[in-house]
């Protein structure tokens, strides 16, 4: 069970935040504000902080820089009243992961919450586990529940690539970019020729599925 710690001093919104992700089955921890929460990270693990910018003692700004000085990369999701690009732009430079602006959306906290753990996770671990499938990127291996394959490095690195970002449209020269980089003897026709092994290979694994987006590229369905 993932563990999260929402520091923010209005007290309504902390407590309904802390009662959604509660519903969403995470275990969750409250402060409200900068001190608070280093308090809590010196006794409990954390997985990912939900943080407000203006409270009392120590601000998000500083609470993020704090963090990131101190070598923690737990994912941090700054939330704000403000809405003006300086303001986010110091939020990033501060350390901070992803950016909301007040009134919260309930069901997009939860989403962006979900995508910073996985991403988390993927970086942690450098595995990615997709249903039944398991990439295990320092191994260049997938293993589904029937078989175990040895990858292809520009295989695994370009299915590594789509499934890590699901229903994300990645054009040929996107991937050639990330996958092949300055190599100028790929053109398209390689990348196409590496989606059909790809599917080929993995014909029978449920889990997920590269889709075709004619005209522009590919993407995968988990």
């Amino acid at each position: 069970m993932f563990s999260i710690l929402v520091v923010e001093d209005d007290e309504i919104l902390n407590k309904m935040i802390c009662i959604k992700l509660r519903q969403e089955a995470y275990r969750v921890f409250d402060a409200f504000d900068g001190i608070e929460a280093l308090e809590v990270l010196d006794k409990e693990h954390i997985d990912l902080i939900i943080c407000d910018i203006m409270m009392p003692k120590m601000d998000g700004y500083q609470l993020t820089r704090e963090l990131r000085s101190a070598a923690y990369t737990i994912p941090i999701l700054m939330i704000t009243a403000k809405n003006q690009m300086e303001d986010m732009e110091k939020g990033f430079q501060a350390g901070t992961d992803d950016y909301m602006i007040k009134p919260i959306n309930m069901k997009e906290m939860v989403l962006r919450v979900k995508a910073l753990l996985r991403r988390a996770q993927i970086a942690n671990e450098k595995k990615l586990v997709v249903g039944g499938t398991v990439l295990d990127y320092d191994a260049l291996t997938i293993k589904t529940k029937e078989e175990e394959f040895d990858m292809p490095p520009k295989e695994f690195y370009l299915l590594f690539k789509l499934l890590t970002n699901p229903n994300k449209i990645f054009t040929r020269q996107e991937l050639m970019d990330e996958i092949w980089g300055m190599d100028t003897e790929v053109d398209d026709r390689t990348v196409d020729s590496h989606i059909k092994k790809l599917r080929r290979k993995f014909e029978n694994c449920v889990d997920f599925e590269i889709i075709t987006i004619r005209g522009l590229g590919y993407k995968s369905k988990i």
